[in-house]
């Protein structure tokens, strides 16, 4: 169960070598986390990821999953859950995939909307579900300010995240009052380590402020996060622009 000040004691990262889910589960153990769950395809960079958060004191385990196998789901998320209670989930894999690629190739676009989407949709349902059952839990989604609006540079992903946000959000309606919560988080362009010497781009942000942001929203009992939080004062404004100039505009 969590602790006094709402920190999950146990947590499952859908998506276990992600760097926000990782920075997560760091920031989560040195706030007393102790059981985690690294779901993922099994590699050596799962297993990596296991031995550096075993390093930090917390019982780290591993599952083999596939988003793109959602008649999977049920039973490998099933088994977790049985093991005892999970008190967050973070849904944190997806795939940016290649615009200009993928615009080409129809089933390349297909796999990138089945990831971030319809993988989601199903293991989102199948936590939620397992958490209403032992009666808490928080769902923290991973979406992006790319769901916000489609842009030209990355219509596939955006719309990919557009759908997941707003599963998200009714997920999150249909959990109230169930003892389980949903928040959503939207980061700006999350810049990984391997660029962390480059300039950073206007709103830019990075796994470990993310990792920030999500423990506090936890705290806040927030349903929507913004990362950084000026996004949703920018995103306020690109959202009513109209077409012919948003078209015009260099993002």
């Amino acid at each position: 169960m969590k602790d006094a000040f709402g920190t999950p004691r146990s947590l499952l990262i859908l998506g276990g070598t992600s760097e926000i889910g990782l920075a997560t589960a760091r920031r989560l153990i040195a706030r007393r986390a102790r059981t985690v769950w690294l779901a993922g395809r099994p590699s050596p960079a799962l297993d990596t990821a296991a031995d550096g958060l075993r390093a930090l004191g917390a019982d780290v385990r591993t599952v083999a999953f596939d988003a793109l196998d959602p008649g999977s789901h049920l039973e490998v998320l099933g088994k977790v859950f049985a093991e005892g209670a999970i008190d967050m989930v973070l849904l944190a894999f997806g795939v940016l995939g290649d615009q200009a690629h993928d615009e080409a190739d129809p089933l390349a676009a297909v796999r990138v909307a089945q990831t971030n989407y319809t993988g989601a949709v199903s293991a989102g349902l199948v936590c939620a579900g397992a958490m209403q059952t032992q009666g808490h839990g928080s769902l923290v989604v991973l979406s992006s300010v790319a769901g916000e609006r489609a842009r030209r540079a990355d219509f596939i992903y955006g719309s990919s995240k557009a759908g997941l946000d707003a599963f998200a959000q009714g997920l999150g309606d249909a959990m109230y009052g169930t003892g389980v919560r949903v928040m959503v988080v939207r980061p700006g362009l999350v810049q990984p380590r391997t660029t962390a010497a480059r300039p950073e781009s206007p709103l830019a942000t990075t796994p470990e402020a993310v990792a920030t942001a999500i423990e506090l929203g936890l705290r806040r009992h927030s349903e929507t996060v913004w990362v950084p939080g000026a996004l949703r004062v920018v995103m306020a404004a690109v959202r009513h622009l109209p077409r012919p100039l948003f078209r015009r505009l260099p993002v």
